[in-house]
């Protein structure tokens, strides 16, 4: 039987069960849902906690790889393989002047080669010492740069300091399995009515890089009659520096001989070390002549840098070999470089069989050129021809070879990180100021050099696509190796991933197809249909980056990244990355704007795109799509035409009211105003911005024109044509300024260290893409051909006479043309996209 319970009975002596500790139930079942909820709260927590610690590592994950995006390069196979520029698979490219950044210097396509050069000075000068070697404006040179050099087997380079001309000379000769021989021939004469002929003593020299070694062979007690040595591309090889003749005769000249052993930490430390180890100890005794002290080298003597902590250099040292005659003009010197796998050798390439191959091959340079370029069957004169073959030769003879990682950075990373290691062979903008590539200028020399050698053509741009990383970024700017980082303000050095330049290159993708498509069966286009397939992965990529980093605010549109952020410094903070650097944008930098010059360019490679993809037998419908899309001339008008004024424009947070003013600096009454601050030059903005179109009228405005993206009939090319023609706004007598002259930022510094750059200024890259237009135009039927031919004939006469004119008065091709009076400014030479004169004087578009 069950335990009965107790009954109680109570005052009322009704009798009730026995509660004791038992709760209510109400109360138990609300016990027993806070237990409920605490438990439900104590799992949720633990749970979050869980996704928490998961999203942490997982962020942490993502941070980690993104971070590593940007050095991850492309995972397609290269286009080129790493032994292409070798001397087995390239012997007659392997050697070349790919030392731009000196007036004279020879080296090989690879990544630790030895490189050769020259230094010279003038003795018994005003200054103290004259020494020349890198390519510097300071120098104040009248003129040098090579008149001929086929970019394959020959070069003449005439430089004039002073009153002595220097003609630099060399030829290669193809043998053994290490590239061949090569000899420089070095002529000296003076060309001023001076009654004492200058000394001067050339310095040549052989440094190498990190690996192999050398050995000097003195004779006479201080002549170097020969260096040898050895590395691993080039095996055994000999440098034999011949005794000075008198000119073009056989006879011997007196002269004067040092040289100098040494060690060099790296390449950009030759002309230090040449420096510090002159001394005047030495005496130039000419048999009919005075006695006189001059400068030579002789130990190397490191400098002291009193109260300087300087962090040791712990690089590897590598031998470094100084040759220096001194002697009195005129003189020719000659210098042999002979390899030691070359058995066969019939003779030395020096003396009559070097002029003989000399000769040789300039007259095979003049033949080429006449039949590529035909200027002499236009009636251009002598004069003409051989600037243009200056021209034509300076951008051959300025393509340099480098090797060594960029510096990059993406939001990701809180420091700048090592690009990995890579080689780029490219044309350089201007050997004395940008002795490197850029991405934007590369094209423009492409669209010369491909006309020329479109395997020139194909290697550069196989190079450029090779540095792609994953993502589909470039670095803008290549600053390969510490000789070319000595040239490069710290503040350029680092490159980020979100910033773009126009896609030039396909500018000479387009050349290449367009050659493709001409001569089908020809040798060479077929190299180019194989050259394509293997790039075509990157170029996918390439296209794709472009498509999604670069968009604007509205579908179809387009913006530049990495404009100036601080905007109180900035009379219009600029947009580097455009390549139009402080061309007028919006006043206020933001992302809602839409940038027209980027958006043509959009249009310009989708098209090339799809035709890269037929051609390959790849689907193209889609890049044929965004082609039509970003072509439709209504989208355009919609996105970027100003019906207020006349013109395609950018659009963005924008006024007019702006201007540079002194910073006012409070200083305390009685306190000396040397202990505050500097007043600087600030921008004062007098009214608001507002989102408008950019009421800026110059290159940006002619893009859809440059890059034939306006219909023949569209009424928007008369108004174009009508704005170029307007000597208050585009036109002048030597080429279209870069921002009209009614313009309120035309001319105005955009800093007070920053003079105007592109407000005002002729640049040749642009006036050949008129030009080209123009003649796109005027060959088109439209209710406009007629104006358009018109307007050809007289740009392309102004711009190649002016171009040739200044030329003719200075020496040089100039970075930019003033607009007033057509002087050449800016860096020189300028033999980039300066020479594309050469293509309007061929008509060659």
């Amino acid at each position: 039987m069950g335990r009965q319970r107790k009954r109680i009975v109570t005052n009322d002596g009704v009798s009730h069960p026995r509660t004791e500790d038992k709760p209510p139930l109400l109360h138990r079942k609300e016990k027993k849902k806070k237990t409920d909820l605490g438990k439900i709260f104590i799992n949720i927590s633990i749970g979050l906690c869980i996704f928490s610690l998961i999203w942490f590592f997982y962020a942490l994950y993502m941070r980690s790889y993104l971070a590593k995006r940007v050095v991850t390069l492309h995972p397609s196979p290269r286009v080129l393989d790493m032994n292409s520029s070798s001397a087995e698979v390239s012997p007659q490219r392997f050697w070349g002047s790919y030392r731009p950044q000196v007036y004279f210097g020879m080296k090989t396509r690879s990544p630790l080669s030895p490189v050769t050069g020259l230094m010279w000075l003038r003795q018994f000068s005003d200054v103290d010492v004259n020494l020349r070697h890198t390519c510097e404006q300071g120098d104040r040179l009248q003129g040098y740069g090579w008149l001929m050099h086929d970019g394959v087997s020959f070069g003449v380079q005439e430089i004039r300091d002073g009153d002595f001309t220097l003609t630099t000379e060399f030829v290669k000769r193809m043998g053994g399995e290490h590239g061949g021989d090569w000899t420089w021939r070095i002529t000296a004469k003076q060309h001023s009515s001076a009654a004492h002929a200058p000394v001067i003593s050339l310095m040549f020299y052989v440094a190498m890089d990190t690996q192999g070694s050398l050995q000097a062979h003195v004779e006479q007690r201080n002549r170097l009659s020969t260096i040898t040595g050895s590395s691993e591309e080039l095996g055994n090889f000999k440098v034999t520096f011949r005794k000075p003749t008198g000119g073009d005769a056989a006879t011997a000249k007196y002269a004067s001989y040092n040289y100098l052993q040494t060690v060099s930490p790296g390449l950009e430390k030759l002309t230090d070390i040449v420096k510090n180890s002159l001394n005047r100890r030495f005496v130039f005794s000419p048999p009919s002549g005075e006695r006189r002290p001059y400068i030579a080298v002789d130990t190397y003597k490191p400098p002291h840098h009193h109260h300087q902590q300087k962090p040791a250099d712990t690089r590897k040292e590598s031998d470094f070999v100084v040759h220096q005659v001194t002697v009195q003009t005129p003189f020719q010197i000659e210098v042999l470089f002979e390899s030691g796998s070359f058995h066969d050798r019939p003779d030395q390439l020096a003396g009559s069989v070097l002029t003989e191959a000399l000769e040789k091959r300039k007259e095979e340079f003049d033949q080429k050129f006449e039949n590529t370029f035909g200027l002499q069957a236009k009636g251009f004169t002598q004069s003409q021809v051989k600037f243009s073959k200056t021209a034509l030769s300076n951008m051959v003879g300025g393509m340099g070879y480098f090797y060594g990682q960029s510096i990059v950075q993406s939001v990701y990373n809180e420091y700048p990180l090592l690009y990995p290691e890579g080689p780029l062979f490219t044309a350089v903008p201007s050997r004395s100021f940008f002795p490197r590539g850029f991405l934007w200028d590369e094209g423009f020399h492409q669209l010369l050099l491909s006309k020329w050698d479109p395997q020139v053509t194909r290697e550069a741009v196989a190079y450029w696509l090779d540095l792609i990383n994953v993502e589909g970024w470039i670095p803008r700017e290549q600053i390969l190796g510490d000789e070319a980082r000595s040239k490069v303000p710290a503040e350029f050095v680092v490159q980020r991933n979100e910033n773009a330049n126009p896609p030039t290159l396909f500018l000479a993708l387009q050349e290449l197809v367009e050659q493709l498509a001409a001569q089908p069966n020809a040798p060479s286009t077929q190299e180019t249909l194989r050259f394509l397939r293997r790039l075509y992965p990157r170029l996918q990529t390439w296209f794709e980056w472009y498509n999604t980093t670069q968009v604007g605010p509205k579908p179809n549109s387009y913006r530049w990244r990495g404009r100036d952020k601080d905007t109180n410094l900035f009379l219009n903070p600029k947009t580097l990355t455009s390549g139009l650097d402080d061309y007028p944008r919006a006043s206020h930098p933001s992302a809602d704007e839409r940038h027209v010059d980027l958006h043509c360019w959009m249009a310009l490679v989708s098209g090339i795109m799809a035709k890269v993809a037929q051609l390959l037998g790849e689907p193209h419908q889609e890049y044929e799509h965004t082609h039509q899309t970003l072509s439709d001339n209504h989208l355009l008008a919609e996105l970027h035409w100003s019906d207020q004024l006349h013109t395609f424009c950018d659009y963005g947070n924008h006024t007019q009211a702006v201007e540079l003013q002194q910073e006012k600096v409070y200083v305390p009454p009685g306190q000396p105003r040397h202990q505050f601050p500097v007043a600087r030059l600030v921008r004062s903005v007098r009214r608001a911005p507002k989102l408008q179109f950019v009421n800026a009228l110059g290159y940006v405005s002619l893009f859809p024109f440059l890059l034939h993206i306006l219909r023949p009939d569209s009424a928007k090319l008369e108004h174009i044509l009508r704005d170029m023609r307007d000597p208050d706004r585009l036109w002048t007598p030597y080429g279209l300024r870069s921002l009209s002259r009614t313009d309120p930022l035309y001319m105005k510094r955009n800093t007070e260290h920053d003079a105007p750059y592109w407000r005002g200024a002729i640049w040749i890259n642009i006036n050949y893409l008129a030009v080209r237009a123009l003649h796109h135009y005027g060959n088109l039927e439209g209710p406009y051909q007629g104006l358009a031919a018109t307007l050809y004939q007289e740009l392309r006469t102004n711009i190649v006479s002016n171009v040739y004119r200044q030329y003719m008065e200075t020496g040089y091709i100039w970075e930019q043309y003033n607009d007033s009076t057509g002087r050449g400014q800016g860096s020189h030479p300028f033999t980039g996209w300066s020479a594309l004169t050469l293509l309007m004087m061929a008509e060659q578009y």
